[in-house]
């Protein structure tokens, strides 16, 4: 069982940056995948950015690619999103995600076990 917990969302202006951080309980942490995810309202949850467990291979949604970046350090059992030249289309509720499958790095929700209960992002204009 892995459980996971955001912080660091906030409010900022458009151009500005913020760092996610997601902590994990559990030695399970290193054996994990971990994914962001974010949710506007009225829109489906969408990938942003994944990291496999050891390799520390990356995956990015394009609308993010260049702005933002993820990481992890084992040791903390924390993954990170780094996010800059945010956009008010950045807004939304950002999500932690950990998927067993840990060699990969998956844009789907639905391959991923354990979430977190997710920090707010506003973007403003």
């Amino acid at each position: 069982q892995v459980q996971l917990v955001e912080s660091g969302g906030g409010l900022v202006q458009a151009g500005g940056s913020l760092r996610l951080s997601c902590s994990s309980s559990g030695r399970a942490f290193s054996r994990y995948a971990m994914g962001w995810f974010r949710q506007a309202p009225g829109k489906e949850r969408e990938f942003v950015a994944a990291i496999t467990c050891r390799t520390g291979n990356t995956s990015y949604a394009d609308s993010v690619k260049g702005r933002f970046t993820i990481s992890r350090d084992n040791a903390k059992t924390t993954v990170y999103l780094q996010m800059n030249s945010l956009k008010p289309e950045d807004t939304a509720v950002y999500y932690c995600a950990a998927d067993p499958w840990n060699f990969r790095v998956s844009p789907r929700p639905e391959d991923y076990d354990f979430w977190g209960q997710g920090t707010q992002v506003a973007v403003s204009s």
